[in-house]
């Protein structure tokens, strides 16, 4: 015996291999073998074969009047049997029973389904009703269909432009365009993103990674459209020093510079200065709004999105040729060779900066063979060497050893990318980390002394977090940590330089009353300079993605990281590599490079050999 039954909306035979109460086992047509429940079998029929007896019900479904059959049915629900009895004018065989339940099952304009074989004629103002929404749903497929075919043809329709950029990124299921475009897609065996590169919609795969960064964070749009201004500053005294930076060619929120000044006693002064925006704009102010919603300026190769208008950047950058508003952190050295640190004093003042050097240039003339020389005749090549010293004594004292790392520049001419490689670590770079590290403890500590609640950097466990406390940052060795060293590029930093300027002149701190705020803002920060870090490090790997493409790299040197993991040596990409056998850490080996996709920002390594086998 053989049964007719619904799965799941669709009609099935299947030839009953055994029964028991409530169930049965059948076997499909191809040989698969499941069990059916009782109430889901509409009809027992002894032949054809199951196969047959689906194909001749649709040859047979396709010739009945169903114009005529809703006519026919009546208001009162009704079996299908009943019905295909009365239609076809004889007990109904197999075969004409199944074409009338295909009839039924897909009329759903005409009949509605009631219980399991039974049905109901829908109204005729359902019926309307239901043409109506068929006739919409058959214009918008048309419509579609059509806009699909200017895609397929490389057209960018008027439609989908209008969407953009919400199509690509976070597209509603429901609109015509996004299904036009992934029909496209299925025509063209190419993703969104390239089928809308063809179509014009969007300029590049560069423009796809930002376009969607850019909508998640910025969806007004990069620049800053206001007229607030900062406001008049207050009377501040000027340094009797004559300060310089360090910073790389592209930097514009200069947030640091240094000075070094011999003291009559034999000693040395050291000044930290810290750039003051925080002297030009209140919290709740315009421009803070500004700074709240950024959180962060965000870096990318070539390109940056400043966190602060260029009204709040400009009066406070530390740039060469001007007296600067600062916050300072003076250092009495002593002059007797051991760098100790005698003494600390905290000031507001405005800070002669007389130089802003800049890497790459500071690299090779304060170089580790131009100390040990004594070839250090060049603008505060003295001053470097004592601040070199002093960093040196700081380190130890801290007890964490330099890391080294390679800093990636890139630069663009001509639509071509060239990719240089910096080592950091060098006397430039530990003087800054070094300083940096101290004032931002130094601070730290000011604050944490008096129980000002704040936004310190900590790390324990191995994770770094910020906290409204003061706690041992382990990463870097010393027993608290402030983030204020970059109040131009980072809100936490600018929050932070509001508070101690609170203290400095003795006021309470603007977030005393309410510590809500601070909460708020470590949440917030934390999310999205994390997100502005990822998509940093994407736009790197897309970046080192296309110089692979432009320079035609099929085989490259990478070094092992940590089990297979491993960073290749032209570009910023870490990859785990399957085929990578156990190497230790700091190996170089050869990779075969291949698949390079700068949408999904993926590449295929092969292991191929260490970089020192020798070749046969």
């Amino acid at each position: 015996m053989n049964v007719l039954f619904e799965d799941a909306g669709t009609l099935r035979a299947a030839i009953i291999m055994s029964e028991q109460p409530g169930a049965l086992f059948v076997e499909m047509p191809g040989g698969k073998r499941e069990k059916v429940r009782a109430d889901r079998v509409l009809l027992h029929f002894p032949r054809p074969l199951p196969a047959e007896l689906l194909t001749d019900a649709q040859k047979l479904a396709a010739e009945i009047d169903l114009e005529f059959l809703w006519q026919c049915a009546g208001e009162a629900e009704f079996g299908f049997a009943d019905l295909a009895r009365d239609y076809f004018g004889h007990a109904p065989s197999p075969v004409e029973s199944s074409a009338m339940l295909l009839v039924l099952y897909g009329s759903t304009t005409h009949f509605l389904r009631r219980v399991m074989g039974h049905f109901q004629a829908v109204t005729a103002e359902a019926r309307q009703a239901a043409e109506k929404a068929a006739a919409r749903k058959q214009k918008q497929l048309e419509k579609q269909t059509a806009l699909a075919e200017q895609l397929v043809a490389g057209e960018l329709p008027k439609e989908i432009a209008a969407r953009m950029p919400y199509v690509l990124y976070k597209p509603d299921p429901s609109w015509i365009e996004h299904k036009a475009i992934l029909q496209a897609c299925e025509r063209t065996h190419q993703s969104p993103a390239r089928l809308l590169v063809r179509c014009g919609a969007l300029e590049s795969s560069h423009s796809f990674h930002v376009g969607r960064f850019l909508l998640d964070y910025f969806p007004k749009g990069r620049a800053i459209e206001t007229t607030a201004t900062a406001d008049p500053l207050p009377d501040l005294p000027l340094a009797d020093v004559a300060a310089f930076s360090i910073d790389d060619t592209s930097t514009t929120e200069i947030d640091d510079a240094f000075s070094v000044t011999r003291l009559p006693d034999g000693n040395v002064r050291v000044g930290i200065h810290i750039a003051a925006p925080a002297l030009g704009f209140q919290p709740g102010s315009p421009l803070d709004e500004i700074a709240r919603q950024r959180l962060s300026t965000v870096y990318m190769p070539g390109d940056k999105i400043t966190m602060l208008p260029s009204q709040a950047i400009y009066p406070f950058t530390l740039s060469e040729g001007k007296n600067c508003p600062a916050v300072s952190l003076y250092l009495t050295v002593a002059g007797d060779g051991s760098y100790r640190i005698l003494g600390e004093e905290s000031r507001l003042e405005r800070v002669p900066i007389v130089r802003n050097l800049r890497y790459p240039a500071i690299d090779s003339q304060f170089s580790l063979a131009n100390i040990e020389s004594g070839q250090l005749d060049f603008e505060f090549g003295q001053e470097l060497l004592f601040l070199y010293e002093l960093a040196n004594r700081l380190q130890s004292t801290r007890g964490k050893p330099e890391q080294e790392q390679i800093d990636y520049i890139f630069s663009f001419s001509g639509g071509r990318i060239a990719i240089a490689h910096r080592q950091r670590g060098g006397p430039p770079d530990k003087v800054v980390a070094e300083l940096m590290i101290y004032v931002n403890s130094a601070w730290g500590k000011l604050l944490g002394d008096r129980d000002i609640r704040a936004l310190f950097r900590v790390q324990d466990g191995g994770k770094v977090r910020l906290s409204l406390y003061p706690a041992p940052h382990a990463g870097l060795g010393v027993t608290q940590y402030l983030w204020s060293s970059s109040p131009l590029r980072r809100y936490c930093d600018l929050v932070n330089q509001w508070i101690l300027i609170a203290r400095l002149y003795e006021e309470s701190s603007p977030y005393a009353a309410d510590e809500t705020e601070l909460l708020k803002v470590m949440r917030d920060f934390e999310t999205t300079y994390s997100a502005y870090d990822e998509f940093q490090r994407n736009m790197e790997r897309y970046f080192g993605i296309r110089y692979l493409q432009q320079e035609g790299i099929t085989q490259t040197t990478a070094t092992v990281i940590r089990d297979n993991l491993l960073r290749l040596d032209l570009v910023p990409i870490w990859q785990r590599v399957q085929s990578l056998p156990e190497l230790p850490v700091g190996t170089q080996v050869v990779v075969d490079v291949a698949h390079l996709d700068d949408f999904e920002l993926t590449l295929h390594l092969e292991f191929r050999r260490r970089a020192d086998a020798v070749q046969p």
